[in-house]
């Protein structure tokens, strides 16, 4: 049995910045996070409505948001801005929205890109769609069922 339940329906990873939005969408099993792209800021609303046309596009049956907690398991300032969208978020959305402890998931992305021969640095969207992978992949892997 797949983690969405149906295994028709994919789950959509976001890394919310002041500036950009990563995205990641997993495959239709809930194994696999890919990063998918990046979204500029354009304010809470149309934020939101272009994440709402990406869970319609890609029949997303779950939002997961990845909570950037500090490293003492606080939450600091941005993580009040994160949970203040992530319940805006929850407001408007058809499925479910959850909440996933993203620290370290940057620092992970970073390593991954520099493995795959990406200059983090030099690309920062790309940066984010990644985190927000790492982000997916954790909760993916933490919330699947053993076979069998």
């Amino acid at each position: 049995m797949s983690i969405n339940g149906d295994g028709k329906t994919r789950l959509l990873g976001l890394d919310v910045g002041e500036r950009r939005i990563g995205l990641a969408i997993s495959d239709r099993e809930g194994s696999l996070a890919t990063p998918f792209t990046a979204l500029e800021r354009r304010g809470l609303e149309r934020d939101i409505a272009a994440i709402l046309k990406l869970v319609h596009q890609e029949e997303v049956g779950t939002i997961v948001v990845g909570e950037p907690l500090s490293l003492d398991g606080s939450m600091g300032p941005q993580a009040k801005r994160t949970l203040a969208f992530c319940e805006a978020l929850k407001a408007a959305s058809p499925v479910p929205v959850e909440t996933w402890d993203e620290r370290f998931s940057t620092v992970e992305a970073e390593r991954l890109l520099r493995q795959a021969g990406v200059a983090p640095s030099r690309n920062r969207a790309r940066l984010d769609a990644a985190a927000a992978a790492v982000i997916l992949q954790g909760y993916l892997d933490a919330h699947r069922q053993p076979a069998g």
